[in-house]
């Protein structure tokens, strides 16, 4: 087919020609040829005019792809940050029969485990007295139904600490008493002024003693008691006074 005279005319989408009669195809079936009113002129695209090129396509799908990839990537990181933030502390509370998991208490100072350790096993005696009477500690300190703080003591043992750790490193007893407080679900504070739950008055003093098992038996202790460094067969004394309480020296328990 020719055009006879002047250039063809198109219909405004391209689709159709003009051939002086009637509207012809101006695109082939298969959309690989155009009709430029003298020959197919091959046009090597598929998509009609009014469609998206295929290089457009491709950059949606790119463009949606990273945008998915940037959302899941926050997500995830939301989520870590937040079992992060637990783990340190808000998720487990520690209660009395209720443990931080192994290996984490809320202070992260003393671990509590599921077995005990014998890598690392000695003892010490605390005592504590208030005006001149013996105070009685919980002979299931950091001992839970489910775990053992490398700190704790064991029933029928009163008095006793037993320092069972998988590695060599320096326990005081303000370890011992913030395992103390960790497992009572509420704070244990060992300073001038406190001893567990007492509260010393204005005409009170604390007196600490401490016996290293080397012959020199009870000797005061002037600096803070909670960095009294716990030692093998070291005996403990904190008394609340008055009345001033002879630290008397004596064996270390048999057995230990």
């Amino acid at each position: 087919m020719a055009v006879q005279g002047g250039p063809p005319t198109f219909s405004p989408d391209g689709y159709w020609w003009w051939d002086g009669a009637a509207w012809q195809p101006a695109i082939s079936p298969d959309r690989r040829w155009r009709w430029d009113g003298r020959a197919w002129i091959g046009i090597g695209e598929t998509r009609p005019p009014s469609g998206v090129s295929t290089g457009a396509l491709v950059a949606i799908i790119a463009a949606v792809a990273v945008l998915v990839l940037v959302v899941v990537s926050v997500m995830a990181f939301v989520g870590f940050s937040r079992v992060g933030n637990q783990s340190s502390g808000g998720l487990f509370p520690s209660v009395s029969g209720s443990p931080a998991p192994t290996g984490v208490t809320p202070t992260g100072v003393i671990p509590c485990d599921q077995l005990e350790h014998t890598q690392v096993h000695y003892h010490i005696v605390l005592r504590i007295f208030n005006q001149g009477n013996a105070v009685a500690i919980p002979t299931d300190v950091g001992r839970t139904a489910s775990c053992y703080y490398w700190l704790h003591m064991h029933t029928g043992e009163p008095g006793i600490i037993h320092v069972e750790s998988p590695a060599d490193r320096i326990f005081t007893l303000g370890d011992f008493f913030q395992v103390w407080g960790d497992w009572a679900g509420q704070p244990q504070p060992l300073d001038a002024s406190h001893v567990s739950s007492f509260t010393l008055t204005a005409s009170q003093r604390l007196l600490v003693y401490v016996d290293r098992d080397d012959g020199a038996g009870p000797v005061a202790f002037p600096g803070d008691p909670k960095a009294i460094v716990l030692r093998s067969h070291e005996i403990i004394t904190l008394a609340i006074a008055p009345p001033t309480v002879n630290p008397v020296g004596s064996p270390f328990p048999n057995g230990f």
